[in-house]
Formats: structure tokens, sequence, C-alpha cells
């Protein structure tokens, strides 16, 4: 029996609920009434329900985000009707705007919008001792960091394990871009350096070794990135893994010198490019200097061993199929070892909306609200792109077809040219972008090769054999039964020393 649930569905079970740890650190003497419990998207939800009614709690508080809302929804209808007198709390950035008309707040008894840490110890206080609050939409006071307790002694062994671990050293963007909440997130606020690291030295010593930077602009206060990269290089031992989401055009030498000592796939920053189109970066509030954006990626692919991650989206207002394509070829061209094609998403609260009547934009009203169509993209048009991001995802970021790539590209004109080509064609075959078998998926790019970039069969065939073997497959498919290829080597380097994604970019 517990007084309070804190619970979530995660997109993968992998993950961690970071926010419910810093809930569940700030409600100080209602901590020991208080049990966390995190499930799966995919989890039965009949399962999840008796899960949470199992602990018998007078008040469930319920993360909602973008990828959960709708099982969530379905969570909170059947715990009212099980249990009407629980009552119900939500947060998270999926109730914290545009709250009128959604069901889940309809069914909740309060909605804390914003940064709930400590807001929502503050409700269960008046909850428990029967004066709740007049009003169901609680607004969170912006908390600082002097005034929370920090989470990371909440992460148990089994999280260390098997779970991502989130960490955080500052709250908050300075940057506008109309797509992305932090749009809203202003300031920025910094946690005392000498506690986080304090905190990161404890899971350090009881063994986590892969950590997950949620910080917006990771490299945007210079001393504090040093301390940290510092800190962690001092430590740096095998199996270390650190996730940045980094600023693509500030690198100065004083970063770039810490940088290039980590070994070989430490590092992995998530670069959000986004457009390289300046008209389409003005209409959307986002300044970057592309020339300098690329200065940095030569640099970080040509001196160091960092694992680059770049974002590139789909359907910003005033960007053509033209433009994403030029864009895309540039960024093909600095190589980084993923390039994230993501499809943009309506969130509620970002200003994006403000574009709607002008670049006639139209998204689903189902989440992750994608964009259907805009002025200057069809329906049609879209639904190839998206397509495309998908097979790019199975071939381009995947790590299986690494050589195969750049024999692909080697004597294209344009690389979205030539991977829409092999995109359409792997559709017209599947009629679907899921689902596909990795052998099928390989006999598709080899039977573009040789057909349409008249591609040798024999290095075509060793070209896809090299990939294939890489990971340490030793099954020949059926299409490279007549060639003369060499039985299988050893992976390139032990996939147990970085995460297994990154292993497979390496070669």
């Amino acid at each position: 029996m517990t007084d309070i649930v804190l619970t979530t569905l995660n997109a993968r079970y992998w993950h961690s609920a970071f926010g419910l740890r810093y809930l569940l650190s700030n409600l100080g003497n209602l901590s020991e009434q208080t049990t966390l419990l995190e499930f799966g998207i995919n989890d039965n939800s009949l399962d999840v329900l008796a899960a949470i009614l199992d602990r018998q709690p007078r008040i469930v508080g319920l993360g909602v985000y973008i990828w959960n809302v709708e099982p969530a929804t379905r969570l909170v209808a059947d715990l009212k009707r099980v249990r009407p007198d629980i009552q119900i709390v939500l947060g998270g950035p999926e109730v914290s705007y545009e709250l009128e008309g959604q069901r889940i707040v309809e069914l909740a008894d309060y909605v804390i919008t914003g940064e709930g840490d400590l807001a929502f110890a503050e409700l269960c206080r008046q909850l428990l001792a029967g004066t709740p609050p007049l009003h169901k939409v609680i607004s969170a006071p912006l908390p600082q960091f002097d005034q929370l307790r920090l989470p990371y002694e909440l992460y148990t062994d089994d999280d260390i394990a098997h779970r991502v671990l989130y960490v955080e050293a500052s709250r908050g963007c300075p940057f506008t871009c109309e797509f992305c909440l932090s749009a809203l997130d202003i300031p920025v606020r910094q946690v005392d350096l000498d506690q986080f690291l304090a905190a990161m030295q404890t899971l350090l010593d009881r063994g986590a070794r892969q950590f997950k930077f949620v910080d917006r602009t990771f490299n945007l206060n210079l001393r504090a990135s040093r301390a940290i990269l510092e800190f962690f290089l001092d430590r740096c031992e095998p199996g270390l893994f650190l996730h940045f989401e980094m600023v693509p055009d500030r690198l100065p030498d004083a970063l770039r010198e810490l940088i290039a000592r980590f070994p070989d796939g430490t590092l992995q920053f998530e670069i959000g490019v986004q457009t390289f189109n300046p008209r389409v970066g003005e209409l959307i509030s986002r300044r970057q200097d592309n020339e300098k954006l690329a200065e940095n990626f030569r640099f970080l692919r040509e001196q160091t061993g960092v694992h680059l991650h770049a974002d590139l989206i789909v359907g910003l207002p005033g960007e053509t199929v033209e433009s994403f394509a030029a864009g895309f070829d540039r960024l093909v061209a600095l190589r980084p070892q993923e390039i994230q094609v993501g499809i943009l998403k309506r969130l509620r609260g970002t200003p994006i909306t403000r574009h709607d009547e002008t670049w006639l934009m139209t998204y689903s009203a189902a989440p992750p609200y994608e964009i259907l169509s805009n002025r200057l993209i069809d329906f049609p048009a879209m639904q190839r792109l998206r397509r495309f991001a998908r097979f790019w995802d199975l071939i381009g970021n995947s790590g299986n077809f690494s050589e195969s790539l750049d024999l692909l590209f080697a004597s294209a004109g344009s690389a979205f040219a030539t991977f829409t080509a092999l995109s359409d064609a792997v559709f017209d075959h599947e009629q679907q972008a899921h689902g596909i078998p990795l052998q099928r998926l390989a006999e598709y790019v080899f039977r573009f090769l040789i057909d349409e970039l008249a591609i040798l069969p024999q290095m075509a065939a060793a070209t896809l054999w090299n990939d294939y073997t890489r990971a340490g497959r030793h099954d020949r498919p059926h299409f490279l039964r007549e060639f003369d290829l060499p039985h299988p080597t050893r992976p390139a380097r032990d996939a147990a020393t970085i995460p297994p994604r990154q292993a497979r970019h390496v070669r």
C-alpha cells in the first residue's frame, strides 16, 4: 500500500523516467509514502492498471508526453472507472499547453503545467491533508536549481545495468526555434557544478558508464561544458559513453582540444541542423552560421572520434522538396555517422502555428501531430519524403550498409536523388516501409547498384558482403551465393566497448 504512485509509459523499456525521479526526489517526507512505477507504451493496459491499483494509492501522478498520450488517456479512463476516488494528477509537455478539448485533461482531477518538481509535492500535501486547491489547472512557478534536490540517487542498480541514465547540467534554451518547445523555455539555468559532478562520481562508482545529457545546448556555457568534459576525461575508461545535444556553429578551440582527447566512440553529439535554407531559418526564428557549422563538422569527423548524429526536418514553412534535397546533399557531404530525417511535428504550445494560414500547414490531428502537407509540398510528395525518411533510417542510419552507401553515392550527382530512387524502388516492391527483413533489404540495395547504377556485380557483391558480415553475421544471403567472397572477418572492434548502435558505424 502507498499513498502516492508516480508513473508513466516510457517509449522503450530501456528509457528511464527522468522527470518522475525529480518529482520523487523533491517530495520531502512524502517520498516514503510514494512508489515509482515505470511501464512501456506497448505493455498490456490492464496489467498496467492492475499494477497501479495493487498499491491502493490515494494519488496517481502521471507523466504525459507526445508518444504516450493515447495509451495514457485509456489508462486514466480505466482508473476512473474502477477507482473514481483516486486523485489523478497529470504533468508533462503534452498537458502543459492547449488543454482545452484534451480528453485526458477532462478525465483527470488536476493538471500541473510547466516544471512540476516542487508544485507536485505541494499539491500532494494539500490533497492528503484534505485541503484541495480550488482550481484544476496549476501553473508551476519556474524552479531554480538551488531549490531542487537532484534525483540521481534514485537510479537503481537495475537502472544502471539496463536503462539509459538521463542527466542534466542545465535547463532552458536561449534560442527561439519555433518548432521546438524549448523556444518557450527561457531563461537558461545552470546546476551547481560541484554538486552535479559529485552526483556523477557517485553514479560512476556504482558502475554507470552511459550518460545521456538532456541539456538543450550543452556547449552554450563554455565554463560548465569544459568542466564536465574534463571531469569525464579524467575518468575515461572502456565502456564510457556520453551523449550531448550541441549548438552546431559553436565549437571554440578550448572545447575542440578536450573533445579530440576522448577515445573513439566515447562521445556522441546530437546536432540539430534542421535546415540549411537561410530563408526558412529566418521564418522559424532560427539563427545558424552554416559555414561555421560545416567547419565544425569537418573538424569533428577528421580530428576526433565523436559519433555525429545530425537532424534535418521535413516540412518546415518555406522549405521546398528541392531546397530540402540540397540541404540533405550538403549534410551527407559532411559525413555524420547518422542523419535523422525528422518529419515536422506540431507540438502543443510551439509558435510554429503562426505559419498555418500563410503556408497552409496541415497536420495530423493524432499524435505525434506530423505535417501532412503545406503550400509547397502536397500530401503525395510529403508521403514520398516520409518513406524516404523511413528507408534512410533502415539503410543509411542502421550501420548495416556503410560501404554500400559509399558505393551508392560515389558517382551520384545528388545523394538525395539517388536515395529517393532506391526508396521508391523498395516501396514499389514492398508497398510498405516496415517489417522488411535485412536480407531482403540488402538484396534491394544490391539490385539497385547493378541495375540502376551499373556497378559491376562482383564489386557490388563484395561490398554488400563486407557490410553484411561486419557485425559478425556468417550466413550468406541467396543472392550472393554465386560470387567468390571471403570468409567473414571479425568485427572491426569489440562492440561491448561502446553502445551497439554506435559500434555498427565503426569501420
